[in-house]
């Protein structure tokens, strides 16, 4: 049985964070956090999530974040570059938490907290 690695991405106040980390406590997974509002974005890691999700389901424009930016600001989200600089200047437009998931099975990376896929995900790595 391989145990994943797990390293999430988010913003520790943010209630799908909690849940997420509740749900790795309660399974005893060890998994590192990643806080942005302390450690910012990882740029590296930023670039590798947007070509594995994708930006429309990376980005989250359904925020107050987003709301709150001024369209040259929101704009900038049509252009690849433009964009990997805005969530790093911006990490609450981030979908949270991002997960790395890496182990014998592969690498993948998540957005969002759904428990019944990352049950799915669990045991998918535990056989």
């Amino acid at each position: 049985m391989s145990t994943p690695t797990i390293t999430l991405y988010g913003i520790a106040n943010c209630d799908t964070v909690k849940k997420a980390r509740a749900w790795l406590a309660a399974r005893e997974l060890p998994h590192t956090f990643h806080d942005y509002k302390k450690h910012g974005v990882p740029a590296a890691q930023l670039q590798r999530w947007l070509a594995a999700l994708g930006p429309q389901r990376l980005l989250n424009r359904r925020g107050t974040t987003w709301r709150r930016l001024d369209a040259a600001a929101q704009a900038r989200a049509d252009d690849p570059a433009q964009l990997a600089a805005l969530l790093c200047e911006q990490p609450s437009l981030i979908r949270r938490p991002v997960a790395e998931w890496e182990g014998a099975q592969g690498d993948a990376v998540t957005v969002g907290f759904d428990e019944a896929e990352w049950n799915q995900r669990l045991a998918a790595r535990s056989q």
